[in-house]
């Protein structure tokens, strides 16, 4: 466990935590960023990071795993290797055990789950700052892929949150596996990449494809390339 670290302070010389944002989908991460918004007086996002890594040096980077691999080995080693990103926290809906223990033992500083309220993620994150080894599971009754309606209730815990595809009525999962074809993966590279099941997959994907109405994996890529789900770069830093 390490030594709990001093605060950061801005210009006013109140204690804020710097953090910034990495994701492969600039949706992903200004929705994240607005999520986080409300709490400037604790919080303070830095950069915003758009399939590329943190240029200058911030408390804690907090990793959203929509569309990308689960983090671990050389992954973690990198961005642990990289002293602009501080503690690195992974933000995901999904609590693979065997993903988590190697991440955890190549220097991550926390897994947080997004089932977390907004104020529950600012209070986690101000626990690692602190020195903390912060590891939260996802309540399944609140992931919006093991309910009754797969998409995120607007009246709770994740609605601040964005992804590619949920304006056409996709879960995250379904906008996940529309992402992951748009980039031209297999099912098993899919079923690798997010520790699902072969079955899962087809699962998930059948119900994408219905709720965007195409029948051929051209047509979903078509679709992806159109609505957001290719990959980009972007990157912005902050001065609030």
């Amino acid at each position: 466990m390490s030594a709990p670290t001093e605060p950061s302070t801005t210009n006013s010389g109140s204690a804020t935590l710097s953090v910034a944002l990495m994701n492969d989908y600039e949706v992903v991460v200004r929705g994240l960023a607005d999520m986080l918004a409300p709490y400037g007086d604790r919080i303070r996002v830095a950069e915003l990071n758009v399939n590329l890594t943190p240029t200058d040096p911030v408390d804690v980077t907090l990793y959203d795993t929509f569309a990308v691999p689960q983090i671990y080995g050389e992954d973690v080693e990198t961005l642990v290797a990289n002293p602009n990103c501080g503690h690195i926290v992974v933000y995901s809906w999904q609590s693979q055990p065997d993903a988590l223990e190697a991440g955890l033992s190549k220097g991550l500083s926390g897994y947080l789950p997004k089932t977390l309220s907004a104020d529950e993620l600012v209070t986690a994150l101000e626990r690692v700052h602190a020195g903390e080894q912060v590891v939260m599971y996802a309540d399944r009754s609140r992931d919006p892929d093991h309910s009754d309606d797969p998409n995120i209730d607007i009246n709770g815990p994740g609605a601040a949150q964005r992804w590619p595809g949920r304006e056409a009525g996709l879960s995250p999962r379904e906008a996940e596996m529309l992402a992951l074809i748009t980039q031209g993966l297999s099912n098993a590279e899919i079923s690798a990449r997010c520790y699902l099941s072969a079955n899962t997959v087809k699962s998930y994907i059948r119900s994408a494809y219905r709720k965007i109405d195409v029948d051929t994996r051209a047509r979903a890529v078509s679709w992806g390339m159109t609505h957001g789900l290719q990959l980009e770069q972007l990157r912005e830093w902050c001065h609030n």
